[in-house]
């Protein structure tokens, strides 16, 4: 499967560090990946496009004080390290000072590195791809006579390991998988022509969805969307899809992040301890969760990752940084250096009765939201303002599918405005949520 195991990745790492040494470094960081991977796709059960990749990269980070360059190879030789080491070192020769520039806090490394099972191969060739994702299409286009085009389904299949390592003496690595199933059914009526998606994924084959139930479940969702209208505008109770949700938490993600917030560029700076949400809300990072895709010991700078409460009842206790952000903020580093790592949004007072159907007479009259389109948010000032499609409710059931509105809010009203979190909990990224339910929105038609 690699060409590369992790013992020599690991000789890679050292023998670039060691080339940094050579140039005088006063530290230096270093990553080596390989990759391999299968992508297969279908529409109207033909081959679309079969891919197939096998990629290997090392990039290197080195200091001089205060100052800092970065330079990578996809060359593995000796002689291209350390050309790559010197490039890397004359960009920071030159470079301007920094103050908050350099490696992590030693204490911040991680010191243990847990297996957690992120790592399952699928040894799946290209007919068995192309087959799963006949099957999935297939499906879809079962459900009924109306659907009989698609965007296609496809399958992923990928695998890769790395090795991370410093002039402190961090070294780390694992091997990783990350896999999907996708299909994107077209569903026409008189002229009238909808589509829509569904997809899984996971780093384990095993916990993808069924493929014949993931393409009747795309064909559901793009039959419901026929007969769509608009809707006045009003003010209404409005549910994100689970999905959708996950993607509010993107935006929460967003605007506490280092970054932003060290650049003043976020709506949430300076909230530490504010209420933001309703005190039955509560975000949580777990990364060291067993057999999960978005889990890891440490961040891309080899800090020790940890469960904490982001938020808890409501209150913001804590932000997403890496070691630079950090600094620049007079902060320590929260781990975060990448990202978040599989992040939830719950409430207290979700049961475990409150299914999607349950959220939806929670709604009682208002808009279900299953996609959105365009960016429209201003992440400095919180507004959001996005293109929509879902469907109309009515006494906690659905009425008809509404497309071409736009609906509007502010973060910070919206995350406060957080009725309800349902129990259809769902993952899309590293990220996890139920179904949301916001107290009011604006709603323009068109």
């Amino acid at each position: 499967m690699f060409e590369y195991d992790q013992d020599r990745l690991a000789q890679i790492a050292e023998s670039a560090l060691a080339f940094a040494r050579e140039c005088g470094a006063s530290g230096a960081a270093v990553d080596v990946s390989e990759n391999t991977g299968l992508s297969v796709s279908v529409r109207k059960g033909r081959i679309e496009t079969v891919e197939q990749n096998r990629d290997k990269g090392l990039g290197v980070t080195v200091y001089s004080g205060q100052r800092t360059g970065h330079a990578s190879t996809t060359d593995f030789s000796p002689a291209a390290l350390r050309e790559t080491v010197q490039a890397a070192w004359q960009i920071a020769r030159f470079t301007a000072e920094d103050p908050c520039a350099g490696l992590p806090e030693p204490e911040m490394l991680a010191t243990s590195m847990p297996d957690l099972q992120v790592f399952h191969p699928w040894s799946i060739g290209v007919d068995d791809a192309v087959a799963i994702a006949r099957r999935a299409e297939r499906a879809a286009f079962d459900v009924s006579p109306l659907v009989s085009n698609s965007e296609g389904a496809s399958v992923s299949v990928d695998h890769g390991h790395f090795v991370a390592a410093n002039s402190l003496g961090f070294r780390g690595g694992y091997r990783y998988s990350r896999h999907s199933l996708a299909c994107a059914p077209i569903a026409r009526r008189r002229g009238e022509m909808q589509r829509d998606d569904w997809y899984s994924s996971h780093c384990n084959p095993a916990r993808l969805a069924d493929p014949e139930a993931l393409g009747r479940y795309a064909a559901e969702r793009a039959l419901a969307r026929l007969g769509a209208r608009s809707i006045g505008t009003r003010r209404v109770p409005v549910l994100f899809e689970a999905p959708l949700a996950c993607g509010l938490l993107g935006h929460f993600v967003q605007a506490t992040s280092g970054g932003a917030l060290y650049r003043r560029a976020s709506f949430l700076v300076d909230s530490l301890g504010e209420q933001l949400f309703p005190q039955h809300v509560d975000i949580v990072e777990d990364p060291l969760r067993v057999g999960e895709s978005g889990s890891t010991p440490f961040d891309n700078e080899g800090v020790a990752t940890r469960q904490r409460h982001v938020v808890e009842a409501g209150q913001l206790k804590e932000y997403f940084l890496s070691t630079y952000s950090a600094r620049k903020l007079g902060m320590k580093t929260t781990g975060n250096a990448g990202g978040s790592h599989n992040l939830s949004l719950a409430s207290r007072a979700t049961r475990r009765t409150d299914s999607f159907e349950r959220m939806l007479r929670k709604l009682g009259t208002g808009l279900l939201v299953t996609d959105l389109m365009g960016q429209g948010v201003n992440y400095v000032t919180g507004d959001y303002s996005r293109g929509a499609s879902g469907f109309w409710v009515e006494g906690g059931e659905i009425r008809h599918p509404v497309e071409e509105i736009t609906i509007a809010g502010n973060l910070r009203d919206m995350f406060r405005g957080i009725v309800a979190i349902g129990a259809d909990a769902i993952t899309r990224g590293t990220k996890r949520s139920g179904s949301v339910l916001i107290d009011e929105m604006a709603v323009a038609g068109g």
